[in-house]
C-alpha cells in the first residue's frame, strides 16, 4: 500500500479555481490508478476523477459527468504526486476531497476497488 498525504484545499467563491495536490510515499507509485473521491455532508463518497497506472492501457482519465469539463486530473510519476486542478467551481462542489490509490483501470475506479486513502481536505466554494 501506499501511504497519501493530501493540500490545496480552502475557501473560493463561485467561479473560482482550485488545485489539490497528494504526495505518495513508496517507490509503487507509478503502478497505481490515481483518483480523487469527495464526500459532502449527509451524502456518500462519490467518485470525481482517475488517472490511470502505466501499467493499463486504455484510457488514461476519467471523469464524472458533474465535473467533465471543469476539472482535470493529471499525475507526475517522478514526484509521486497526483493533482486535481478545479476550475469553474460551484457551490454544489463543496466538499472534502480524498485522494485515493487503486489497482484497476482509470474506468474501474470506485470506492470498492481503493486500496488507499488519504485523509481528506476540504474545499468549500461560497456563493
Amino acid at each position: 500500500q501506499v501511504q497519501l498525504v493530501e493540500s490545496g484545499g480552502g475557501l473560493v467563491q463561485a467561479g473560482g479555481s482550485l488545485r489539490l495536490s497528494c504526495v505518495a510515499s513508496g517507490r509503487t507509485f507509478s503502478t497505481y490508478t490515481m483518483g480523487w473521491f469527495r464526500q459532502a455532508p449527509g451524502k456518500e463518497r462519490e467518485f470525481v476523477a482517475a488517472v490511470a497506472a502505466i501499467t493499463w492501457t486504455g484510457s488514461r482519465t476519467n471523469y464524472a459527468d458533474s465535473v467533465k469539463g471543469r476539472f482535470t486530473i493529471s499525475r507526475d510519476n517522478a514526484k509521486n504526486t497526483v493533482y486535481l486542478q478545479m476550475n469553474s467551481l460551484k457551490p454544489e462542489d463543496t466538499a472534502v476531497y480524498y485522494c485515493a490509490a487503486g489497482l484497476t483501470t482509470a474506468q474501474g475506479m470506485a470506492v470498492r476497488a481503493v486500496n488507499s486513502w488519504g485523509q481528506g481536505t476540504q474545499v468549500t466554494v461560497s456563493s
